[in-house]
């Protein structure tokens, strides 16, 4: 069975190092962004079959990220779900707004992180 391939894109190390552990013992393949920037240079070459982004970064912002991708014709398919600490209501509409899937609140549960991720990637 092919390996889904997930994009996190965090600015924390410690956020991205726990959500890879807990998708890659669920199967998943991980690729890793640390910034807005590198996550849309990376998504092209990478072609990540779901992306989960957090909003509060110091370059680009994840729904300016999102946004960009949603509007590119080779991205706009791939599922993002929202994954931050901003748990404002205002927040999530905004995320589903600019085309964000899902949106996740910091902390979260690994185990139904992982789940989630399922679910989206079923219904592609």
């Amino acid at each position: 069975m092919k390996k889904h391939k997930v994009m996190i894109v965090d600015d924390e190390p410690d956020i991205v190092k726990l959500v890879k552990i807990s998708l890659e013992l669920a199967n998943f393949e991980v690729i890793e962004a640390f910034s807005g920037q590198e996550a849309l240079d990376k998504v092209q070459g990478t072609k990540p079959d779901l992306i989960l982004l957090d909003i509060m970064m110091p370059d680009i912002n994840g729904f300016e990220v999102c946004q960009r991708l949603k509007a590119d014709t080779p991205t706009r398919h791939i599922p993002v779900i929202m994954l931050t600490a901003k748990g404002q209501r205002g927040d999530a509409m905004q995320g589903l707004k600019v085309g964000a899937d899902d949106y996740i609140i910091k902390p979260f549960d690994p185990y139904e992180l992982s789940e989630q991720v399922l679910e989206i990637l079923k219904k592609e």
